[in-house]
């Protein structure tokens, strides 16, 4: 694996993220949340592939910073673009509207780009279920989970493992939020 590359990206999220909080009662540091995302397709997915990895470090970088499209192919080439793009939603929408792009647009992705999807959902998922953004009722918490299951649904099959931990992340977060006995 490139190890260089994900270096290099771990930085570039880490600068890009450095003022962002998540929306927990703790306020963690933004970026655990893409660190988390490519732990989860290196451990649990036995993803090798240093785009993919550096892709999951970045996913947010287009999103939720000033990155520019553009940066991320002159610094990581055109594949990571690619990918991050791929998984970036469009902030100019409505967040209905996004949402509903988000499953539409599901079944389209790439395999680099379903494996970060999938990572990231398996992260935000096990977020939502056990340290949820301050005043997110349980009704707001289980459209959540309802809401990536159908992304995740929509997506290409590209790793078992992965969609095994989805799937476990999800029946947790059910049965924590009283969906399930």
């Amino acid at each position: 694996m490139n190890q260089t590359l994900i270096l290099k990206a771990a930085h570039f999220a880490a600068m890009k993220h450095r003022d962002q909080r998540r929306k927990d009662h703790a306020s963690s540091p933004y970026i655990n949340h893409p660190i988390a995302v490519a732990l989860l397709l290196a451990e649990t997915g036995q993803v090798e592939d240093p785009e993919v990895i550096a892709a999951a470090l970045l996913h947010d970088t287009i999103e939720d910073t000033d990155t520019r499209p553009e940066e991320l192919e002159a610094t990581f080439g055109a594949r990571v673009r690619g990918i991050v793009e791929e998984v970036t939603d469009d902030k100019s929408l409505m967040k209905v509207e996004r949402k509903r792009r988000q499953i539409e647009h599901a079944s389209q992705l790439t395999s680099g780009a379903a494996l970060v999807k999938l990572g990231d959902k398996i992260s935000n998922v096990t977020d939502i279920t056990n340290s949820p953004p301050a005043g997110w009722d349980l009704i707001r918490r289980r459209e959540y989970l309802d809401w990536a299951d159908a992304v995740i649904s929509n997506c290409p099959k590209v790793n078992q493992a992965l969609e095994n931990r989805f799937a476990k992340a999800l029946e947790e977060g059910r049965v924590k939020l009283g969906e399930l006995d």
